[in-house]
């Protein structure tokens, strides 16, 4: 199963339930990775989309402790072993967890690969994403050479977890 977020240096993943930053180049490559398979996200990350709609051409899972709340177009689940169960259909490598922070942490241990998009610039945020640097399962596997987007630094890089859980 992968992970997939963009992070500032501080590993911060949003503010007020928004992204810190959009940058093309980054939201393209979630897209072509995510095109087509299976994106599993909490609800309130599903509510800060474009109009509060799943991602289109993809299979949308939401992980909600709210026992009534549905949307069109997603699977609902309330609980791992629920979202375990709705996963068992689909191959590991065609699941990419999409947040936010809760979901991240409750899911890393299960994921063996993370897409890192990691930006040079510390934001004002209220959400992070766990500091895979600084967790000795999680190894740096492959990292870009710099991007950038106006004045912003970034890089695409790739994480493997060398000790992970399966869910099945």
């Amino acid at each position: 199963m992968n992970i997939i977020a963009a992070v500032d240096r501080n590993w911060a993943i949003g503010n007020k339930n928004a992204l810190l930053v959009k940058i093309p180049r980054d939201q393209k490559l979630f897209l072509e990775m995510t095109q087509g398979k299976v994106v599993v996200m909490g609800r309130n990350t599903l509510e800060s989309l474009p109009q509060k709609q799943p991602l289109k051409n993809r299979v949308n899972i939401v992980l909600s402790s709210d026992k009534v709340y549905a949307v069109k177009g997603a699977t609902v689940v309330h609980s791992l072993e629920e979202l375990f169960l709705e996963l068992k259909q689909y191959e590991s490598e065609d699941v990419f967890v999409a947040g936010g922070e809760t979901v991240y942490r409750q899911l890393l241990p299960y994921c063996d690969t993370a897409h890192i998009t990691k930006i040079d610039y510390a934001y004002e945020a209220d959400a992070y994403f766990p500091r895979l640097d600084e967790l000795p399962e999680w190894e740096l596997a492959a990292d870009s050479e710099e991007q950038t987007y106006f004045d912003l630094e970034y890089y695409f890089l790739q994480y493997q977890n060398t000790s992970h859980k399966s869910f099945l």
